[in-house]
């Protein structure tokens, strides 16, 4: 299940995406715009900027902007970023592999194999997903209503 810090992660620099002629916005606008919790958004931010898809900036013009292109900015690094690995079961994981106490036999344990399709068309889709494919696909939305 997506956690409400990705979910929020998610939500605010979609927020940034859409105002790329602003340069920045302040943590309290992204906050109030997109109802969250400001202290929470905060912790938020700061992962997003440690991990190099957010810059700030300090003074009256500043705030939080993309460091790159929203159509570099895909939602399995977003995810990966706030909740780490996308795999249900660690022991599909491809970056935090632990084998599961019970298992007799990872590599024939029907469970993980199940687990690691699911992985698999997750990543697929997450990770071939934009902030610009979103916005893009909010934007086509709005034709058909």
């Amino acid at each position: 299940m997506l956690s409400k810090k990705a979910k929020y992660a998610i939500k605010a620099l979609i927020t940034l995406a859409r105002k790329p002629e602003r340069g920045s916005m302040g943590i309290g606008e992204i906050a109030e715009e997109e109802r969250i919790p400001r202290k929470f958004l905060e912790a938020i931010l700061l992962d997003l900027k440690n991990q190099g898809i957010l810059y700030s900036k300090r003074g009256k013009a500043g705030g939080y902007a993309l460091l790159k292109s929203p159509s570099e900015i895909s939602i399995g690094l977003i995810i990966r970023v706030i909740d780490g690995p996308l795999a249900q079961v660690p022991c599909a994981s491809k970056t935090a592999y632990q084998p599961c106490l019970e298992c007799k036999d990872a590599p024939t344990c029907s469970i993980r194999l199940v687990m690691i399709k699911v992985r698999d068309a997750t990543a697929d889709i997450l990770d071939n997903t934009s902030l610009r494919d979103v916005i893009d696909s909010e934007s086509e939305l709005l034709y058909v209503i």
